[in-house]
């Protein structure tokens, strides 16, 4: 990697890159048009700025190119601004017939989420509620530097306990080399580009003993 690679909190302006990413990683594009793809994009954005209470964006060259946001259970309180945009996004996502389509797809994954949550029967302390990387910059290293900036987060909030909703779609395998455990899954058959695919999601959990750690 050429140029350097810094490390911030999420701005305004990192938005457009963020809607970008998420489409581009979640395959948006595969069960919808690129326009309702990007309003879906938006929510999921907007959802995750509604459920953090801290974020770290990597930038190089002025670039947003991957993020990673994570929740203190016990200190989150919903950000207002968050949660009006992603109302006003949700409001846009279904005023088309195809937009309804795919946030009832987005409110299916949600329930599984939380059914899984549920089958693990612990009281979680923190969450790791997003974590996404561009494309064109992965196997860099910088999903590793945005997860540890994260786990000193956690080491700092004392949080021993804390986990993250995976799937198929996803390079769920890097989180298990971060030390995280797979926990429970469940299946789900989706209807993508008018054909039947299954989808597995899991619980994915980590407990930390921070005294531990020099």
């Amino acid at each position: 990697m050429k140029n350097k690679m810094i490390l911030r909190e999420f701005q305004k302006e990192d938005t457009r890159e963020m809607i970008d990413i998420i489409r581009k990683t979640w395959h948006y594009d595969e069960f919808c048009s690129h326009k309702v793809a990007n309003k879906l994009a938006k929510v999921f954005l907007y959802s995750c700025l509604a459920n953090q209470t801290y974020t770290k964006v990597a930038v190089i060259d002025n670039c947003p190119i991957g993020i990673i946001m994570g929740k203190n259970i016990a200190r989150h309180k919903c950000p207002f601004r968050y949660r009006i945009k992603q109302m006003i996004s949700i409001i846009s996502l279904l005023l088309s017939y195809e937009g309804r389509q795919a946030i009832h797809l987005f409110r299916d994954v949600d329930g599984i989420d939380r059914e899984l949550l549920d089958h693990c029967e612990i009281d979680f302390q923190g969450e790791v509620s997003f974590f996404a990387i561009d494309e064109n910059y992965r196997g860099l290293g910088i999903g590793k530097n945005l997860f540890e900036s994260l786990l000193y987060y956690m080491k700092e909030q004392n949080i021993q306990q804390f986990y993250l909703f995976t799937d198929t779609s996803c390079n769920y395998g890097f989180y298990e080399h971060q030390g995280m455990r797979r926990e429970h899954e469940k299946s789900l058959t989706m209807d993508i580009a008018n054909q039947k695919q299954v989808m597995k999601f899991f619980t994915h959990i980590r407990f930390k003993h921070w005294k531990q750690i020099i």
